[in-house]
């Protein structure tokens, strides 16, 4: 192992991973970690798409300004306009 390898800063040592090792043979209950979710949370009961969008750095200063005057994420401030576009 690489002396520089860390998980969030933190040195990996070899005993961590002797103890990973040990852990991953006993087995791990696959129903319980089906059941903590992956991702983001959905937004509602449909399921969502990500849409990919190019925004000069001049446009996306502006909607990261504005969202934080009105206190919203920056996907919350485009859904909002889009919403308001589209109706």
């Amino acid at each position: 192992m690489h002396p520089d390898e860390t998980i969030n800063g933190v040195p990996v040592t070899e005993t961590q991973i002797a103890a990973w090792a040990a852990e991953a043979e006993v087995g791990y209950d696959i129903d319980a970690l089906k059941k903590r979710g992956r991702g983001r949370p959905g937004r509602g009961a449909e399921p969502s798409q990500v849409v990919a969008l190019r925004l000069t750095i001049e446009e996306l200063a502006a909607i990261d300004a504005a969202a934080a005057r009105e206190h919203k994420t920056r996907s919350e401030l485009i859904r909002e306009a889009l919403n308001i576009y589209a109706a």
